[in-house]
């Protein structure tokens, strides 16, 4: 009787471990596939051909890599001869289409109100947080961007002119001083990062500053890494700086608001602090600190980026092409020579002076671009209509992400718009 009781009360007493072990296993598998396949939201939408790769992490291991190798567009090109310009995927714990070339344009600038908007993967709402400027819509969006474009019109760029190019001397005769030779990426992401926090923030040179940079710079590494977050792990080590970086950032938003409420700040010192804690929506509610912290995380982020690959593609083009570097180097001399008879600073009209320089620096970017990979959220009723065929009948409002990327090459919309060229500028 005991005997019976007992195999009634454990009914996997009698079996093998092997064969225990492999009825767990096909259960696993069998949930996986039914949480992952049957239940997923693509499942049953005719939506681009492609593949959504390994559960949990789909293709993220291969366009981490890439990116790492800077083979980011060989991986695209790969995917697009074998599904075509259009193609659904999943990374970065974000399943997404991938749009190439003018399809991806047309799709998100005839967006319109239908369902179009700017949305990034899970890595970067978690790194950059979720009130950032990458984030926001609406009101809330269209306030905050306001104040930003307003602290950087025209007049203060003009005015802010001379103390930048104070700052990048600095910088330079610093950094290469006792050098012959120095890796011009990280001097130039040094620089660009040095100017944000003078300029927006009001920080000096200093101990801050320069641990700021040192979080940021792993925070920046979490944005396209894989969602993995335990010790060791790139992600894990990613929010694990973004929460000291808060925390610093949080020290200089209570000083400045101290300072502010104790009457204690220069008119001629303004900055995005002051510009952000003034802020009031429509209820008369000031901007909460973490959301203040989160604006400061995406300008740096939007300048570090942009701004950094762009002076490192001019200097690039510069060492490459001795026709479009004495032509430069011809146009900076005049400059020069307009600064001696104003002081030495370097003015709005010194600026406007440097069309032939600009010339070029557009020219890089236009060829090599400076932001790939901007992600969009739609429904699937319209990549339905736009891309798949025109059948209006399905109008579910559930939401996919869609990634935008800039080829260069491959695509021959121009001719020689595949090729960078002197005769451009």
């Amino acid at each position: 009787m005991d005997s019976i009781l007992t195999s009634i009360t454990n009914p996997f007493s009698t079996l093998n471990p092997q064969l225990l072990s492999i009825i767990l296993g096909a259960s696993f598998a069998v949930f996986i596939c039914f949480k992952f396949i049957l239940l997923s939201p693509l499942s049953g939408k005719k939506l681009p051909p492609g593949s959504l790769g390994y559960p949990f992490i789909g293709d993220s291991i291969s366009f981490v890599k890439s990116q790492k190798q800077d083979t980011t567009q060989e991986w695209i090109l790969n995917r697009v001869k074998k599904y075509g310009p259009v193609f659904k995927t999943s990374i970065l714990g974000s399943k997404m289409v991938i749009m190439t070339g003018q399809v991806g344009n047309r799709f998100v600038f005839s967006g319109g109100a239908d369902g179009v908007s700017f949305n990034q993967p899970t890595s970067v709402v978690k790194v950059l947080g979720k009130n950032s400027l990458f984030e926001m819509s609406g009101f809330r969006h269209k306030l905050i961007r306001g104040a930003i474009v307003n602290f950087l019109k025209p007049e203060s760029i003009q005015r802010f002119a001379s103390k930048m190019d104070s700052l990048v001397r600095q910088q330079l005769f610093k950094e290469l001083q006792g050098k012959d030779s120095i890796k011009i990426v990280p001097l130039m992401k040094k620089i660009t990062f040095n100017i944000t926090c003078s300029i927006l923030f009001g920080l000096p040179d200093g101990y801050l500053k320069d641990e700021l940079l040192k979080d940021f710079t792993l925070t920046v590494k979490g944005v396209w890494a894989i969602l993995l977050h335990f010790p060791g792990t790139v992600f894990h080590t990613a929010i694990q700086a973004r929460q000291r970086l808060c925390q610093k950032l949080s020290t200089i938003v209570s000083t400045r608001k101290k300072q502010e409420d104790e009457g204690n700040v220069d008119t001629e010192d303004d900055n995005i602090v002051s510009c952000l804690l003034a802020l009031r929506d429509e209820n008369g509610q000031s901007l909460l600190e973490d959301e203040i912290i989160d604006v400061f995380l995406s300008l740096i982020m939007a300048s570090h980026d942009t701004t950094a690959i762009l002076l490192t593609l001019f200097v690039r083009h510069l060492s490459r092409d001795p026709e479009v570097s004495s032509k430069v180097i011809e146009e900076q001399n005049e400059v020069l020579k307009a600064m001696k008879e104003n002081g030495g600073k370097l003015t709005w009209s010194e600026i406007q002076m440097m069309k032939y320089t600009w010339r070029v620096a557009q020219e890089d970017g236009r060829y090599f671009g400076c932001l790939r990979g901007l992600t969009w959220t739609t429904t699937y009723s319209k990549i339905r209509r736009s891309l798949i065929h025109r059948d209006s009948r399905t109008r579910r409002k559930r939401s996919l992400r869609i990634l935008t990327y800039h080829l260069e090459q491959g695509l021959g919309f121009v001719p020689g718009s595949n090729s960078l060229e002197s005769k451009r500028c």
